[in-house]
């Protein structure tokens, strides 16, 4: 799984994939600051739930590291300022959250000791999340491959894959440990408007990777699905809430609607970190809006006419009642969420 690596902490720099550029260009953007990793998260450098959380969990080792004080206290304190700015950067994904929230708890814990040594564990401590992250995504991978059974066409919406993460993805690592055991998907990919994650970069991955995939407009999903041409649909997510309404790329809405409809299995992937039990439902989950360029111009291309109203929201919610299952590291979960989910925390 080395092709394409998402995040890299070299020198105490982190190197983020230009995921804007792919798949025409691929660049390494350089990140020695907390202001830069909140701009680059922001404008999409790195994107991905579980990317932003690991690449957050960096950001805490390089505010440690701006901090000129030897006082492990001082430290702290630019820690916990630089974390609650850096989650402005996308509020909708729980695992930006989640990876500051643990760096600093891990941080506090720590602080006694000498403020080199501390810097050090700080970073150890990042490295374990980008660790831990490419292991969930295999098991993740493995509880899919048992979900799926025979079903061999799957689509999926936006991008839920090795660039969304470290290594094999949430949804698209089933198709990777696939590979590795001889089983062959054909995928059907959404394009993904308005940022096109789907055709640019899944599309991308996936077929460096040998893996059967075909692009697909966001609206031909459900005439696809009205000729049998599709036997499941697993997506990532950037958040569940506790009753398992799960948010997701726009659109995913839509396809879970016409997934039901056809009575095809709605299956959604993601590590467990992703679970946030303080979002009773999904009407409490915080929706990003985006830049109305994203709409209204493709590359440099304007494509919509001048002075015009744009909604842009970046996200929607897709309610349990269309979801088949959940499926994580710590095994898959079936409905009722609200219960399931809990008993599944204490795994």
């Amino acid at each position: 799984m080395s092709k394409i690596v998402p995040i890299k902490f070299e020198e105490n720099t982190l190197m983020l994939l230009d995921q804007r550029k792919l798949p025409d260009e691929k660049t390494y953007l350089g990140i020695e600051s907390v202001g830069k990793l909140h701009e680059a998260i922001r404008d999409m450098v790195v994107r991905g739930a579980p990317a932003i959380g690991v690449a957050a969990a960096y950001g805490m080792v390089l505010s440690a590291m701006e901090c000129k004080s030897e006082c492990c206290e001082d430290i702290l304190v630019k820690m916990k300022k630089d974390g609650e700015y850096l989650k402005t950067a996308r509020p909708t994904a729980v695992n930006l959250s989640w990876a500051i929230d643990r760096m600093n708890d891990s941080a506090a814990v720590l602080k006694k000791k000498d403020p080199v040594l501390f810097k050090w564990d700080i970073l150890a401590e990042a490295v374990k999340i980008h660790e831990e992250d490419l292991e969930t995504n295999k098991r993740i991978g493995e509880n899919a491959l048992k979900v799926l059974g025979t079903k061999r066409r799957i689509l999926t919406h936006c991008n839920a894959g090795i660039l969304a993460t470290t290594a094999y993805g949430t949804a698209t690592s089933v198709f990777y440990l696939g590979k590795e055991k001889g089983i062959d998907f054909k995928v059907f990919a959404d394009e993904t408007r308005p940022r096109l994650q789907g055709a640019r970069l899944t599309a991308y991955e996936l077929s460096e990777y040998g893996i059967d995939v075909t692009v697909i407009s966001d609206n031909a999903a459900a005439h696809l699905m009205s000729r049998g041409e599709i036997e499941a649909v697993i997506t990532g997510c950037d958040r569940v809430a506790a009753n398992g309404d799960t948010a997701n790329k726009i659109g995913t809405l839509s396809v879970s609607i016409a997934a039901r409809y056809y009575d095809i299995p709605m299956f959604i992937a993601c590590p467990f970190s992703t679970v946030d039990f303080n979002i009773v439902s999904g009407k409490h989950i915080p929706i990003e809006e985006r830049p109305d360029s994203e709409v209204t111009t493709i590359g440099e291309k304007r494509i919509t006419p001048v002075n015009i109203s744009v909604r842009n929201p970046a996200f929607d919610v897709t309610p349990h009642e269309n979801i088949t299952a959940i499926i994580t590291e710590k095994g898959i979960v079936y409905p009722p969420y609200t219960e399931n989910l809990r008993k599944a925390a204490l795994i």
